[in-house]
């Protein structure tokens, strides 16, 4: 509100006796002071910009210029003809890719489109020698007053770009017009781009090609183009920062006797054969990890992150079961667990009855999302950490990785 306060001073009508226009700019200083001074009007402006305060009444995009002076960068009052775009400005292009994309690198080919300058008239947008006249609505100024209902009370003015003219101030009249960008200066131009995906890129990184986008008839230079990646879910890993994360499935036979077998297909078609060490016990949902075989390092090329591997164990079918010994199996197997001690003095005999945790989930739950991802160790024991690699950190490591106008583009 001070930047407010001090543009108001410079643009009091009696400190600038001179200049027509002050009067107009003062009273549009105050119309922003009394917007963002009000907590109710302040909030729809940052949500909805001047067409949120402005009720039913009409408003233009002048009003945005106002504001502009305090939260765009700049404090001069310039509101000259046209819609104002800094040179530079830059065409912004989201690139979906997946994971696989990003870990073995990609070359992308594309059809582009672009505002380009006109080269039969350079950019003028008149034919021959014909030269523009002042616009007649707006005095050759781009701009017109617009007046708005800010409350019962209040009423604001703003400036904004003059219809008839587009901004620019001046018109030509049909028959001037050039015939191939018909006045409007740019004309569309179809090129073809090629970007290159490099390994161990990260969802929304960018990638810049110069010279690229649109280009302005006010400025030489020409805009470049960014492309930001955008990864897509995988099915079967993910990515935090350098490392992955995926799951495998082995048998019982597997998790007691151990298992020696390509465990996981990589993301490059690769298979990942692992041996347990002998002895082991494999207990559900216990993690490994693989040194090197993660994420490529970006701009390090014979680095890579580590791969994470929770295992899962599938327990045989009620067939299997039916086709043993049952007293057999059951003296190889450790004895079942004995009743609590001391016994309860009132004892309920409950139903067995299968459920789906989805359901539970999707109907009001108090319980936290992960409560039935986590054993407890009073009912069903807690595990020994025994001497082979694994990692027992929280689930919270291996969380998922959370790392205007835009051109026509074409996959080929």
């Amino acid at each position: 509100m001070i930047l407010i306060s001090l543009k108001a001073v410079e643009h009091h009508p009696d400190k600038n006796i001179n200049d027509p226009e002050a009067s107009q700019r003062f009273q549009e200083i105050g119309t922003a002071y009394e917007i963002l001074s009000d907590p109710q009007t302040r909030e729809l402006y940052d949500m909805h910009g001047i067409e949120g305060i402005s009720g039913k009444s009409p408003a233009g995009p002048g009003m945005d210029d106002i504001f502009a002076q305090f939260f765009g960068g700049g404090f001069g009052f310039d509101f000259g003809p046209g819609p104002r775009r800094g040179k530079g400005e830059d065409s912004i292009i989201p690139y979906e890719v997946t994971l696989g994309d990003l870990y073995n690198g990609k070359l992308v080919k594309m059809n582009m489109e672009k505002d380009a300058v006109c080269e039969v008239c350079n950019g003028s947008g008149a034919r021959g020698n014909a030269k523009p006249k002042p616009c007649s609505t707006c005095d050759g100024k781009g701009w017109t007053y617009v007046y708005s209902q800010l409350a019962p009370s209040r009423i604001g003015t703003s400036r904004a770009q003059c219809h008839d003219c587009k901004g620019r101030g001046e018109k030509l009249r049909e028959k001037e017009r050039c015939k191939k960008c018909k006045g409007e200066k740019t004309v569309k131009q179809k090129t073809r781009q090629e970007i290159f995906i490099e390994k161990g890129m990260t969802d929304r990184q960018r990638i810049v090609l110069a010279g690229a986008g649109d280009q302005q008839v006010t400025w030489d230079s020409i805009w470049r183009c960014f492309f930001v990646l955008k990864a897509t879910p995988h099915e079967s890993f993910e990515r935090s920062g350098n490392d992955l994360l995926t799951k495998v499935t082995i048998t019982l036979s597997e998790a007691l006797l151990g298992f020696s077998r390509i465990l996981l297909t990589h993301l490059d078609g690769r298979g990942i054969k692992v041996s347990s060490p002998p002895g082991k016990i494999i207990k559900p949902d216990e993690s490994i990890v693989i040194r090197g075989e993660g994420m490529p390092i970006h701009k390090r090329p014979d680095e890579q992150g580590d791969l994470y591997v929770i295992i899962s164990i599938q327990m045989p079918d009620e067939g299997w079961l039916k086709s043993v010994d049952q007293k057999a199996l059951a003296s190889l197997l450790p004895p079942k667990k004995a009743e609590v001690e001391p016994y309860p003095e009132v004892v309920d005999e409950a139903r067995y009855e299968e459920s789906d945790i989805v359901e539970v989930r999707s109907r009001s739950f108090p319980a936290s999302p992960n409560f039935f991802d986590h054993a407890f160790p009073s009912q069903f024991g807690e595990g020994d950490d025994n001497d082979w690699e694994d990692d027992e950190d929280d689930d919270d490591e291996f969380s998922h990785y959370n790392m205007g106008r835009e051109p026509e583009c074409q996959h080929q």
